[in-house]
């Protein structure tokens, strides 16, 4: 048994140089291209490969766009329970839905597992068209608050929804208000049709209102504030000045404020507060004061709320973070960021009892504010008990799966999304030793990302170094101990970075392990002279590896040494991560909870969280979280001159 389950786990391997690898690419091509004779060709040459299912779903997926229904039936009871049967399923709903075939579309749409929400609102109008259930109304009425960006299947569902008076005039200006807060236009511009007559705003003064707020507001006829329309576009004017200009913006605001009724001024100080926050301005949490003061009744936005309760994390106002958290939406309220800094609030006012109760809901939770939990509760980060490694038929049983071996070969093949989103979906529902096996074997097949993400999966049974892989050491612990870097550091920046794919490449041209940006590579190559460089050469691992070193590590000297600082400077840039210091001591884990970027802000908390898991491993020792995060020390306080770092 244990020779089968050798081969099996490297059958994929040997499927590497398979012959037929041109024809999975040609078919996929032929796909893209609509040619639909070439395509049948391709799937028919085929035939034995283990991708030839994704060569039928192509083809049906065609057979569907041209409104036939032929084999699909068929498919879905063959590969009954497969990430491929969901898409075809979730792509063929969608096609009788907009042709309103509200039969098989209803015979069909319970099979669907995880239906998005183009598909979720063709359920809701099938529901509608039957006369007998008129809940579904009901259920679409949120969607009008909550979607940002509506698929035309929910379209239907929000006319009739004005048709009956469940949406009414403060409804769609709360819709619109919320769009341009997004930077909808284009959907704000859609919307704006559903507000009563003689109420919409045309598509030209959107445009110039967005283009020149400022120019705007100086130009208010005398009796803007008479209607309705003429209040929310100077509104709109103050939410977009605010954003590059929120002291200014306060100025010209007390000038007209006393225009408006109490709910709108409201508003309005806080869009003020929000952006202020975001820039931590000192004057934040007084505007969100003015708001609060103008109407107490009307709430703010979430994003409004939460960066209330950072301007006060940033002064250290614990008793406005306490009370701006317990005034958070329940969900909100309950992420482990809230809860941490709720029961470091009530800490600060001698409440311990409370604040430990706090802790220990998060506690042992491997994350940021879970780690951070366990230290005010006397524990040291450690790892969990390892659990057994799989066993030979485990690891036979992983092998032999179609599906896993289905998404394996789509990314040898560079197929990534379609083989990530297979990986995925196979793997939910597992249990533990089934997850453990299934992620051993992705790293066999060094799929790095798969095998993590895998066994992060696991809820008892664990295996930490499955979940912080370290491959590579041999290039990578020789450059950051040149460098005189932390290497579990630079391991917790590279798992965020590129969870290991080699060939990454992110949407701004970053390559590599370690993300390295074109004209960085280029800056970095040049400051350390080295040999031979060449933009083509930035995704080479020793290569990617050395400039993303020596740049970390020139961040890091620019920044006063601290790891929270540079792992900011690396994803966002030095200029940003010395501008997001404070006046005073800050600290490190509240300097992190404040960054303005949100994918910063996540990215530094699981860069440092990462760093601990590593060290744990290499060090075979409990790990401090606080001790790394440290204190932030004030701006212009120990950093050196680097304008010119990228």
């Amino acid at each position: 048994m244990k020779r089968l389950a050798g081969i099996l786990i490297f059958l994929p391997l040997l499927a590497a140089a398979d012959v037929g690898d041109d024809k999975v690419l040609a078919a996929r091509e032929a796909f893209r291209n609509g040619e639909r004779v070439r395509l049948a060709k391709s799937v028919e040459a085929l035939k034995g490969h283990e991708l030839l299912p994704w060569a039928e779903y192509w083809q049906l997926r065609l057979r569907i766009e041209d409104s036939q229904s032929e084999g699909v039936a068929e498919f879905l009871q063959r590969e009954s329970g497969s990430y491929i049967a969901e898409k075809l399923r979730s792509d063929w709903l969608k096609a009788v839905g907009k042709r309103r075939e509200w039969e098989p579309f209803r015979s069909e749409y319970p099979k669907l597992v995880q239906p998005d929400q183009e598909v979720a609102c063709y359920a809701l109008q099938a529901r509608l068209a039957d006369q007998q259930d008129r809940t579904a109304l009901d259920e679409a009425r949120p969607l009008w608050f909550s979607l940002l960006d509506m698929p035309d299947s929910c379209l239907p569902l929000m006319e009739q929804l004005i048709l009956e008076q469940r949406i009414d005039s403060n409804d769609a200006w709360a819709r619109l208000r919320r769009l341009l807060e997004g930077k909808k236009l284009s959907q704000a511009k859609l919307f704006a049709r559903y507000l009563p007559k003689g109420q919409e705003p045309d598509g030209k003064l959107l445009d110039t209102i967005a283009d020149r707020p400022a120019r705007y507001i100086a130009r208010l006829p005398a009796n803007f504030a008479a209607t309705r329309l003429g209040r929310e576009m100077a509104l709109y004017a103050i939410q977009r000045m605010a954003r590059s200009d929120p002291e200014t913006t306060a100025a010209q605001w007390r000038d007209i404020e006393d225009r408006f009724p109490a709910a709108e001024r409201a508003y309005a100080w806080g869009q003020i507060a929000w952006q202020a926050a975001l820039r931590h301005l000192p004057d934040a949490l007084a505007w969100y004061e003015k708001a609060a003061q103008a109407s107490p009744t009307t709430p703010l936005g979430e994003e409004q709320i939460a960066w209330k309760a950072r301007a006060a994390l940033r002064t250290h106002d614990w008793t406005t973070v306490r009370r701006t958290i317990e005034q958070m939406p329940p969900q909100l309220a309950g992420d482990p960021a809230w809860v941490y800094w709720l029961a470091r609030a009530l800490a600060s006012h001698g409440r311990q009892q409370e604040a430990n109760l706090l802790y220990q809901k998060i506690g042992g939770q491997p994350n940021f504010y879970g780690n951070l939990a366990d230290e005010e509760l006397g524990r040291s980060v450690t790892l969990p008990a390892k659990a057994a490694p799989p066993t030979a038929e485990e690891l036979a049983q992983a092998a032999a799966n179609p599906a896993l071996r289905r998404a394996l070969a789509l990314m040898r093949l560079d197929i990534r999304i379609e083989g990530v989103r297979e990986w995925n979906w196979t793997v939910r529902g597992m249990n533990d030793r089934q997850l453990l096996a299934a992620a051993e074997f992705a790293r066999k097949h060094d799929v790095f990302d798969r095998a993590i993400s895998t066994a992060d999966r696991t809820l008892a049974q664990h295996d930490y170094g499955l979940r912080y892989l370290a491959p590579y050491r041999e290039y990578v612990e020789p450059k950051a101990r040149e460098l005189a870097l932390d290497y579990s550091w630079v391991y917790g920046l590279m798992r965020q970075e590129s969870r290991f794919v080699t060939n990454a490449r992110s949407t701004v041209g970053a390559k590599g392990l370690m993300q390295v940006m074109p004209a960085t590579a280029k800056w970095v190559a040049k400051k350390i002279n080295m040999p031979r460089f060449h933009p083509a050469r930035v995704a080479e691992m020793d290569t990617n590896v050395t400039l993303g070193t020596n740049y970390l590590k020139m961040v890091l000297e620019s920044l006063d040494n601290h790891p929270v600082l540079a792992s900011a400077a690396y994803n966002a840039g030095p200029g940003r991560a010395r501008r997001w210091r404070a006046e005073h001591p800050l600290e490190g884990a509240i300097y992190a909870e404040t960054i303005p970027f949100n994918e910063t802000r996540d990215y530094v908390k699981k860069v440092m969280s990462n760093a601990i898991y590593y060290a744990a491993l290499f060090d075979e020792k409990p790990q401090s979280l606080k001790s790394r995060l440290g204190v932030v020390r004030p701006k212009g306080n120990g950093d050196t001159a680097t304008e010119e770092l990228p």
